[in-house]
Order: structure tokens, then C-alpha cells, then sequence
């Protein structure tokens, strides 16, 4: 059986698209994914490590803040639409899976244009312009928010389910965080409390400026930063290590950041919201301002309002309240007790096995 995953140009589009593929080929062995995605997209690193098969053709974002970018971008788009053509229709695949983002979308035409079935996950709160144009043709749309589903029309046979976003869950029993904060290199002493720090995928600028003020003060003694500043970013802040920082270019596997911490502060993209909740992890969520309509303070509402963390938006000012943030959390532990309850209540960790479950029933 083979399946087209279709999706990227951000790691928020592809790993979940890599957790239901694995997932489907551990339910059955006879599933043979294959990935389409963006020559310009975090694909281009992250699937010649993996191990399924991929073909990258010269797709496009809409370029907000630089439309005259987009005329070049539309005519390379429009030109794969023959070689992507010839990577699906040779497969004759039983479904096409949308992961979202702009390297879906072709694909996902492609396949409505010839009758191929498709289905999507849809990561956000506020679903991006692919999800809203083809939710209609989809035979089943796998929703990470519940909140997406009043913003989609989905045809009159598709299949609407809130299932969570697809991440590869925690091990189980849950890695013990003293233990982790060892294998980490961080020290082990249970007085210590731990915030995780990271900006995305790609690290976050004002993340890491607005981060790099607050810990030019004075810390709490007790306090253990993990920062991950970005590849691109490691060079220039590599010297802000010290013994309370540890500045890491990129976290992989994040797990072990995640089981060692007691307070995260990150964007609010799909996954990282999800995986925050999977882990049980409080977090202070800074919303990314410029991200499509808003999505990510959609998601980080959606944290918020189940309790399980903090919304401090990137406005003028907004770095000076971050260690306030941080020393008033930490100081109260039963309220971050609280907070990670609430996180691993909204928590979806089966969400990757359960849209496996249903593509395999519906196509197989």
C-alpha cells in the first residue's frame, strides 16, 4: 500500500507527518510512505536522515511582506506540477496525506484533479490558507485543535475528527527528571529548578534577544537554564554559557529537555504546544506576531484558557516581563503543579496511532 505524505517547510508541517507515517508502517507492515515536499523546507535536512524514500520539487510560501517575491514563486510552483504529477500517479497511491503548509498544497491538488483520495492534519487553532481551500474534497480531516472546526467547511462526506497533533509520544514510564537533567549534563540537585528555553524549529530572534536581557541580571541561585538559540544563532551567543546557562544550538532529542524542565517558555506552534502537553510541561507562550492570521496566539489561547500555561505576547516591552513571569511560576509550585496537570489533561499522546488507525480502516 502506498502513501503519499505531503507537507513542510517547517519542522511544525513535517514531524508530525513523519510520527503518522511511522506509526501506520509499525500497524502495518505492507504501508510504504513515500514524502513530497520543498527544496527550500526543513525537508531538505531532516528526510535524507530518516528512513522512507522523498522527492523535493521547487515549491513556494505566499511571501507576505514581499509580494513581488511571489510572481517568481508562482511560475517555479506552477512548473513542478508535471514532475509532481510523475512522482505521484508512478506510485498509484491509495491516499494522499496533507501535513500542511505550502508543500501540501500542490500535491494535494494534484490528487483532488485525479481522483486520488486525500485527507489532511490540520495543526492549528486557525487552520492555514491549504487546509481552508481543499478541506472540502478531503475525506477526513484530522483536527489538532477543536477550534479548527467552525473555520473549515469540509465537504458533505468528510470525516471531522479532533484527535490531536500526531508527535512521537513519550516514552513510557515517563524518563524520571532528575535522571534527565544527569543525562543532559545539568546537575541533579532536586533544589534546582530548570526553565527550557527555544524559539522553533529555527530559533526565534526576539526570543533570544528578549532572553538574552532577562538573564543579563541577576538569577536566582537556584535557577538552570536550557537555551536553544538556533543553529544560525549558535555562533553569535555560544558565550553566554555559564554555569546556570546552557546555551544549546539545537535540542534533538528534545525529550530529554523537556523531561528535565520545570517551566518552558517557546513559541506557540502547533507541535510545540502539543508536545508541551504530551510531556506535562508549563509554559510561558510568546505567539509568533507575524505567523498566518494569527494562528499561533489561537493556539497559545487554547493552552491558556485549559490552564495549562501563560500568554505573553511579543509587544513593545515584552522581554521586561519575562523573569518576573519566571520568578513568580516558579516560586509557586503547587500553581506549576497544577499547570502541568492541566497540560497533560489536553494532552494527546496517542494522536500519531489514532489517525494511522483511521487511514488503515478507511483504505485498506
Amino acid at each position: 500500500m502506498d502513501v503519499i505524505f505531503a507537507g513542510g517547510g517547517t519542522g511544525g508541517h513535517l514531524y508530525p507527518a513523519l510520527a503518522v507515517a511511522r506509526a501506520m508502517v509499525r500497524l502495518d507492515s505492507r504501508v510504504r510512505p513515500f514524502f513530497i515536499g520543498a527544496e527550500r523546507g526543513i525537508e531538505k535536512q531532516i528526510l535524507p536522515t530518516t528512513e522512507f524514500p522523498f522527492a523535493l520539487f521547487p515549491l513556494h510560501p505566499i511571501y507576505r511582506s514581499d509580494i513581488g517575491r511571489n510572481w517568481t514563486g508562482i511560475r517555479e510552483t506552477m512548473g513542478s506540477w508535471s514532475a509532481l504529477g510523475r512522482a505521484i500517479g508512478a506510485r498509484k497511491p491509495a491516499v494522499v496525506v496533507g501535513a500542511g503548509g505550502y508543500a501540501s498544497g500542490m500535491a494535494l491538488a494534484w490528487a483532488i484533479s485525479h481522483d486520488i483520495p486525500t485527507v489532511q492534519t490540520v495543526a492549528d487553532a486557525i487552520p492555514g490558507v491549504t487546509a481552508r481551500i481543499t478541506a472540502r474534497w478531503a475525506k477526513a480531516l484530522y483536527l489538532g485543535f477543536g477550534e479548527a472546526k467552525d473555520r473549515l467547511s469540509a465537504g458533505s462526506g468528510t470525516a471531522v475528527l479532533v484527535t490531536g497533533n500526531p508527535i512521537e509520544p513519550p516514552p513510557t514510564p515517563r524518563p524520571d527528571r532528575l535522571a534527565s537533567r544527569e543525562k543532559i549534563e545539568l546537575s541533579a540537585d532536586p533544589s534546582l529548578q530548570v526553565v527550557l528555553v527555544f524559539g522553533g524549529s529555527q530559533g526565534s530572534d526576539a526570543i533570544n534577544t528578549a532572553v538574552g536581557e532577562w538573564l543579563s541580571g541577576p538569577l536566582p541561585p537556584t535557577l538552570r537554564v536550557i537555551w536553544g538559540v538556533g543553529t544560525r544563532n549558535y555562533e553569535a551567543l555560544k558565550n553566554r554559557e555559564t554555569e546556570q546557562v546552557s546555551v544549546r544550538a539545537y535540542l534533538s532529542p528534545i525529550g530529554d529537555a523537556y523531561a528535565a524542565s520545570d517551566l518552558a517558555i517557546t513559541r506557540a506552534g502547533a507541535i510545540t504546544c502539543a508536545e508541551l502537553c504530551a510531556w506535562g510541561l508549563p509554559a510561558i507562550l510568546i505567539p509568533l506576531p507575524t505567523a498566518a492570521a494569527d494562528h499561533q496566539t489561537g493556539n497559545a489561547r487554547a493552552l491558556v484558557e485549559a490552564g495549562a500555561g501563560e500568554l505573553l505576547p511579543q509587544v513593545d516591552g515584552f522581554s521586561s516581563r519575562i523573569g518576573p513571569a519566571v520568578a513568580r511560576l516558579l516560586a509557586d509550585r503547587g500553581a506549576l503543579a497544577l499547570m502541568a496537570k492541566h497540560a497533560v489533561e489536553i494532552g494527546r499522546v496517542d494522536a500519531a496511532q489514532v489517525i494511522a488507525k483511521d487511514i488503515l480502516t478507511r483504505f485498506t
